[in-house]
């Protein structure tokens, strides 16, 4: 009979394993660098490593114009594009000490809103995704993907969009394109948010792989500086639209959705509500819009329209020094912050006078999300960290600029 061997707990011991996740890895989309040290396969330490998509945005905005800096904003945050353009422009104005006409701000909480949904859609479709759920990622990009054919026709292109301007946008609402708007916020993406309730929010598999996994609490949150639907999901109802209300926020009824333990699960549960709430504001915003221009009436400011430049001297005047020469801002300062998909969108801005800026610092909501990923991850498996990695929405346009 053979002896009963007794194995001890230093016997079940492995050697940890360094292992880079990413950023060749699906999930890290060529963009982030994950150094996890393993223990088998739980991970004990975790480093961060950006820099994949640095294009220099800060210091390329010092060469060109005001107004020239837009199509660089849409390198941010690629997959909402347009809050980006919002964002920036804001920062300008509150400089010059302009407001822009009411219509202005309505559309730009309409296409703010719309890009809200698309932002959530293509986070949480794509961390099923990767979680290995596709049928919902089809469902959720039919519904982006009607939304991005009015972006499409509203701006010329599906996503680098330059569709603000300093003082107002490149253009009016295109005809037929409110009426086109409702079918789609009404008949197209409701029922897809449905499917994807139905499908998902109590399925045991997903609640299994995000219940409990990559939580934080709020005071946590709040030290790294989370903002955001990852700052709502741990319980603290801190959203810019509310708290410090811009453009005609202030003038619809919706609410912000909380979670409780700030875990995988809640982000996805906030995203999934915000979505509606996003809807209501539409609805709200469509059926108050008003007629008007769409920009300042200030020749300095805003380029003439092409018949008078034509036919007009000062017109053309006019088009020549805003082109060559820029909007010309006066010396300042100024910190101006947007709620965009992901959180606090900041643009900090100084002018030393003249037509371009001196200097411009960016605030997105993903470098500090980011900064907390090892905490995040500690303690859990890699399939794991693929969860929470999806679930916090890092853009690394925005993340490194």
């Amino acid at each position: 009979m053979e002896k009963d061997v007794k194995i001890s707990a230093d016997d079940l011991r492995t050697e940890r394993v360094m292992l880079n996740l990413g950023p060749t890895h699906p999930a890290t989309h060529g963009t982030l660098r994950i150094i996890v040290e393993l223990d088998g396969e739980t991970i004990v330490n975790c480093d961060n490593e950006i820099g994949y998509l640095h294009r220099c945005f800060e210091k390329e905005s010092e060469r060109v114009t005001w107004n020239q800096v837009i199509p660089y904003t849409d390198r941010l945050n690629y997959v909402s594009p347009l809050m980006n353009n919002v964002g920036y422009v804001m920062a300008v104005e509150k400089l010059l000490g302009i407001d822009v006409p009411e219509r202005c701000k309505y559309i730009r909480v309409i296409i703010s809103e719309l890009s809200r949904i698309i932002d959530h859609l293509v986070c949480i479709g794509t961390n099923l995704v990767d979680l290995g759920a596709l049928t919902n990622f089809w469902y959720f990009w039919e519904a982006r993907e009607a939304v991005y054919d009015l972006i499409e026709e509203l701006t010329g292109t599906r996503m680098t969009t330059a569709y603000t301007r300093v003082g107002g946008l490149r253009a009016d609402l295109p005809e037929g394109w409110v009426e086109k708007t409702l079918h789609v916020i009404r008949n197209v993406i409701p029922p897809r948010i449905k499917d994807v309730d139905a499908l998902i929010t109590k399925n045991k598999i997903f609640m299994d792989r995000t219940i409990g996994v990559g939580a934080i609490s709020k005071e946590d949150a709040i030290s790294y500086g989370f903002t955001g639907p990852c700052l709502r999901a741990c319980g603290v109802p801190y959203d810019i639209r509310k708290d410090q209300p811009y453009l005609v926020y202030d003038r619809f009824d919706f609410d912000i959705p909380i979670g409780e333990n700030g875990d995988t699960y809640d982000r996805y549960l906030v995203r999934m509500e915000e979505m509606w709430q996003s809807l209501r504001i539409l609805e709200q915003a469509f059926a108050q819009l008003p007629g008007g221009p769409v920009n300042v009436d200030d020749p300095r400011i805003i380029l003439p329209p092409k018949e008078e430049v034509y036919t007009n001297i000062e017109a053309l005047m006019n088009h020549f020094k805003l082109i060559m020469e820029g909007v010309q801002v006066p010396p300042g300062e100024v910190y101006s912050a947007t709620e965009a998909a992901n959180g606090e969108l900041g643009f900090y801005i100084v002018s030393t006078g003249g037509g371009k800026p001196y200097r411009i610092k960016v605030r997105p909501p993903c470098f500090a999300i980011y900064s907390a990923f090892p905490d995040l991850v500690r303690g859990h498996m890699i399939a794991d960290a693929i969860a929470i990695l999806g679930s916090i929405n890092i853009i690394a346009g925005e993340l490194d600029r």
